[in-house]
């Protein structure tokens, strides 16, 4: 008789609350009908977006104690006081960079002889990733620049997106706003992120112009421009613009961004930054008259990175602060008028759980799930285990100092 598998789905702890599942009901109830062999355990959750009782409800048992689990899926980092020893665990857990404030977390995985497969190491034998959250980062991170443009013009309201049910309750509140004819937005980035923000902003109508268009020509309607670092950058030798160099070559490149300062309302920022690459723009040229931008929806959040004004990151139940360029410094969201108004909330897709959650859970099923519940060691899983037995796969050895030092 073939063995069970038993997969345990975890009670998120990481403080903030997060709200998302890597697994909704549904999708479970179709995997255990896919792979008879294999059994789900759901951890209780007061928090969970999904209720203990719409996993209830289908019959999916919940468990306090996930002994019996071979694999545990989360979504954030683990309590580290909760892990079981031997076991294999799957979800972000933010060690790739040597991020200081896990790093006990991850001795402890490594003390527990634990396997760690990391989601954001999912990726395909060209290093594209399968299983994302970008996309709800990039339609919430939009919503929100447009509701702070909304209160700092007392022109309309838009509902916290936390606090709508689902997507579509979200996008059908942003198709009764009109913006004012002429407004500029611009959106950075070219990935899942930025695609998302074009999501959201495609609900309002928007028309859609290129780079030059927006640089050159007022419009009588609310226009979007997305660009990407071919036209923010350029080679600092006057060599012709290849992405493949700027990936690997970040510091030979400078900043051509401060025209688009000039002309933008709205900056939705759901680009890729490497440190090594120019800022977009300086706390100087925050101060200078022509400075256009009143909203900066970063998206990526990389604090004091290309965006001075990012001081921090934002919370999803306090998204905005005010720059007062000319003090550089923080001030509190919508007191003076000639303040740019900041959002940099750092996990943007808790705010629409539900629909996150699902979209996560598709790519699971799609790319990941068919080959791990088989216990089929393909190359993907093993690009994406840092931690085997609780040793450091060879890719990430690299870690010994993070782990051991």
């Amino acid at each position: 008789m073939e063995k069970i598998l038993r997969v345990g789905i975890l009670r998120e702890t990481k403080n903030p609350p997060d709200r998302r599942v890597a697994l909704t009901p549904p999708q479970i109830i179709n995997l255990e009908e896919q792979y008879p062999n294999v059994e789900f355990i759901v951890q209780p959750s007061d928090i969970r977006c999904y209720s203990d009782e719409e996993y209830e409800y289908l019959g999916i048992p919940l468990k306090e104690d996930l002994e019996e689990c071979d694999l545990l899926m989360g979504i954030k980092e683990v309590d580290r006081r909760t892990f079981l020893p031997d076991k294999t665990y799957l979800f972000f857990a933010h060690v790739g960079k040597k991020q200081p404030y896990n790093r006990e977390m991850f001795r402890d995985m490594a003390q527990k002889k634990i396997r760690l497969i990391d989601y954001e190491y999912l990726t395909t034998d060209t290093g594209v990733r399968v299983v994302a959250f970008g996309r709800y980062a990039g339609i919430v991170g939009a919503y929100n620049g447009l509701r702070a443009r909304g209160i700092k013009t007392n022109r309309f309201k838009l509902k916290p997106a936390y606090q709508c049910h689902d997507l579509e309750e979200m996008w059908a509140g942003l198709r009764l706003i009109e913006l004012v004819a002429g407004l500029k937005i611009l959106v950075t980035g070219g990935g899942r992120v930025a695609n998302g923000a074009i999501e959201t902003l495609n609900v309002c109508n928007l028309l859609q112009v290129d780079p030059e268009e927006f640089l050159n020509r007022e419009f009588d309607v609310p226009v979007v421009c997305q660009i990407g670092p071919e036209d923010y950058v350029r080679h600092k030798g006057g060599k012709k613009f290849s992405f493949s160099h700027f990936i690997k070559h970040p510091g030979e490149f400078e900043s051509t961004f401060l025209p688009f300062t000039k002309v933008t309302d709205i900056l939705v920022a759901g680009h890729y930054w490497d440190p090594q690459s120019p800022v977009f723009f300086t706390k100087d040229d925050m101060k200078q008259p022509g400075f256009r931008i009143s909203v900066i929806a970063d998206i990526s959040c990389d604090v004091k990175g290309p965006i001075p004004s990012t001081l921090r990151a934002t919370t999803i139940s306090d998204p905005f602060f005010g720059y007062n360029p000319h003090l550089e410094k923080e001030e509190p969201a919508f007191t003076r008028e000639s303040n740019i108004i900041v959002m940099a909330v750092d996990n943007l897709p808790g705010e629409l759980p539900r629909d996150a959650s699902h979209d996560f859970g598709k790519q699971l099923m799609n790319n990941v799930l068919h080959d791990l519940l088989n216990n089929n060691e393909t190359s993907m899983l093993e690009r994406a285990t840092i931690l085997k037995d609780g040793l450091l796969t060879v890719p990430f050895n690299y870690l010994e100092d993070y782990l051991i030092g």
